[in-house]
């Protein structure tokens, strides 16, 4: 493994909202390589961190920085600068996939059914989003993962308050319209599509304490699902991700309604791997080991 992958840094930490999360991620990444004899090495990153690989003599990246600075096309530039081979997307699906606006124009202008939504202002007529879009409703920051800012909103009197704390995260703030039924997410790695695995939460959403923290989310995997409709799920999530121009691997996020019609919510392209997260959950359901994950996972870099 030292040979074939040379020394790697486990990019962790960062500067985002997502910073406690990624270290979490970080020390399993790090851990998991090691014991599979990759010469991996952690690294907190900074805003210094090119100066920092270019002086410890790295070969290549691990990239586990979740958000802003690691997941949304700043690091892959800097490190396409330098020359320096990395795990997963590239620099426009990055920037694209990160920006939950943008994803969702993307999807529809392939035809892809994503839940309607409206960007929302300091001047919006939050009375008319609600007559055009109904209720519930869930308002989101543009630019934060880990469901970062997010609100759901059930009256018309919650909607500037909502966005008031999306705001505080991100300039771009839009609201979505509440789609009612069961949530799912799909990993992909090195062009397999991972097992369906279906959420459960007590939560009003799926939100960071829910992610993070409660030991009371439930994952189901297998889903539920028929054999044929859990193909057609992968399949979805499968052409989601490859319209965005991404790579590596990732993780799609969708719901089903009680009609059964799957919208897709978001992509992550660089999904968490804590002991909650769902990309090792679903690995496991497919018969591989964490160990064996991160090491698909960095063949990525190659």
């Amino acid at each position: 493994m030292k040979a074939r992958f040379g020394k790697v840094a486990v990019l962790m930490g960062g500067w985002g909202a997502e910073r406690e999360v990624s270290l979490n991620s970080g020390a399993a990444v790090l851990a998991g390589l090691q014991a599979k004899g990759v010469d991996a090495h952690g690294i907190d990153a900074d805003r210094n961190v090119v100066e920092t690989l270019k002086a410890e003599g790295f070969d290549r990246v691990f990239n586990i920085l979740h958000g802003r600075g690691g997941e949304d096309g700043v690091l892959q530039g800097a490190l396409e600068l330098i020359q320096m081979p990395y795990t997963g997307c590239g620099v426009m699906s990055s920037a694209i996939s990160m920006n939950k606006l943008m994803t969702k124009r993307f999807w529809l202008g392939c035809g892809l059914k994503t839940p309607a939504f409206m960007i929302l202002q300091d001047d919006t007529d939050f009375d008319a989003v609600v007559a055009e879009l109904g209720l519930p409703l869930i308002v989101k920051p543009a630019d934060e993962g880990s469901s970062v800012g997010m609100s759901k909103v059930t009256s018309a009197e919650q909607l500037p308050l909502a966005y008031q704390e999306a705001r505080k995260h991100d300039s771009a703030v839009f609201v979505e319209q509440w789609v009612t039924g069961k949530e799912y997410t799909i990993a992909i790695v090195g062009g397999q599509v991972l097992p369906v695995i279906r959420v459960e939460t007590d939560s009003a959403f799926y939100d960071y304490e829910a992610k993070y923290k409660s030991d009371d989310t439930r994952y189901f995997c297998p889903c539920g699902l028929d054999p044929e409709a859990e193909a057609e799920m992968q399949a979805l999530a499968k052409q989601a991700f490859d319209v965005l121009g991404t790579s590596g691997w990732g993780r799609i996020d969708l719901m089903q309604d009680e009609q059964g019609q799957a919208w897709l919510i978001e992509l992550n392209t660089v999904p968490g791997m804590t002991s909650h997260s769902l990309v090792p959950k679903a690995a496991k359901a497919a018969g591989i080991s964490f160990e064996d994950l991160v090491v698909k996972i960095l063949e990525t870099s190659e």
